[in-house]
């Protein structure tokens, strides 16, 4: 007898399939939720005074609108769309991951370590770097899974509080012994080699880091829907007392994604300091690991779901920057309007059984 059919056949029960496409009916959700969101968001611009069709021309014309704000978007989709994988993977087993933030500085800081102190030529340092960085993401995750699997801790309590530890020991680094003894006094590393460096694929920013993205998300997507992994991951994420009458490992699967979504996490800081930044320093993330959450529960988990929901948040984020400038606005104004967004999709959400229901 198969998996599947064991499953049925003990407890008459099959597993949530919601890792496909967006259907139409949670589409219209989607567009029906990020409107309320924006009309409540124009009545709190309202009441500070501001016009609320001024504060969107602003966002769009700074995002959208320009060749430039719509390169800036794609380069926000990369650590976005792979935060928010990292919290899209656990939760296919019914796991809460709030430590992208934490996961994204250790895997920046590992990659930031392979690339100065490894001595690697200069082709194997771009290599080198992605694999120290998903081993750095992924190994900050593995304390969380282990406090999950041995002794019961709740991932998202235990992940949450890992985010400070892990910003700390990185700000350990830049202001000790990694700072550049040749700079202007900085708190940051030393540069990084050119060859360290990801090449420019599109505008002047969007680095190749983008393909990482892309590779993600197709990944995650069949091994999901295709695979006996994904199959058995839906039936622990649903009822893990019936995997484990199954004959599934929940434990193991608890831990392995957890990881996993560390390691996609740890890359998303590999790509920022060999895309972007060029070198270790303190704030290397921007609230990515915290948006990228957002963007997992506004995107459902699913892969399509989730670029969609990047981009948005892209758009937003590119878009908020210019309101401080143009309408005196304060910079927390683009936070609360995500916020409005998730909780606006969570509460149009249907509840259902699996992780988010």
């Amino acid at each position: 007898m198969t998996l599947a059919a064991n499953v049925r056949s003990r407890l008459g029960w099959q597993p949530p399939q919601n890792i496909g496409p967006l259907p139409l009916n949670a589409m219209l959700r989607f567009g029906l939720a990020v409107g309320a969101a924006m009309a409540v968001f124009g009545i709190i611009i309202l009441l500070d005074g501001t016009n609320p069709l001024d504060t969107v021309r602003v966002m769009w014309d700074a995002s959208v609108g320009t060749e430039f704000g719509r390169n800036e978007v794609l380069v926000k989709l990369i650590p976005f769309g792979l935060c928010a994988l990292a919290v899209a993977v656990p939760a296919r087993v019914g796991l809460i991951n709030v430590g992208g933030e934490g996961q994204f500085y250790i895997g920046a800081w590992a990659a930031s370590g392979a690339i100065l102190y490894s001595g690697a030529p200069g082709w194997a340092l771009i290599p080198l770097a992605f694999l120290a960085g998903a081993a750095g993401g992924g190994a900050w995750a593995g304390l969380v899974a282990l406090l999950r699997v041995k002794g019961k801790v709740n991932e998202a309590i235990s992940s949450l509080l890992l985010n400070f530890v892990a910003i700390q020991f990185v700000n350990y680094f830049v202001y000790g012994p990694w700072k550049d003894p040749d700079g202007p006094n900085w708190p940051f590393s030393a540069q990084f080699p050119g060859a360290a460096m990801l090449p420019v694929i599109w505008g002047d920013r969007v680095s190749a880091a983008i393909i990482f993205v892309a590779v993600a998300l197709v990944a995650v997507f069949l091994i999901l829907r295709y695979t006996r992994i994904g199959y058995e991951a839906r039936v622990v994420g649903g009822n893990a007392l019936a995997a484990e009458r199954a004959g599934i490992p929940v434990g193991r699967y608890l831990f392995w994604a957890l990881v996993v979504g560390g390691a996609v996490a740890g890359i998303a800081g590999m790509a920022e300091v060999t895309g972007i930044q060029g070198r270790l320093r303190p704030g290397i993330s921007v609230n990515y690991g915290y948006i990228g959450f957002l963007a997992a529960w506004l995107g459902g988990h699913r892969p399509l779901g989730i670029v969609l929901a990047c981009l948005l948040f892209g758009a937003i984020s590119v878009g908020g920057d210019s309101l401080q400038l143009a309408l005196d606005l304060p910079g927390s104004t683009v936070n609360i309007l995500m916020a409005l967004i998730l909780f606006g999709v969570l509460a149009g959400r249907k509840n259902r059984t699996g992780v988010g229901g």
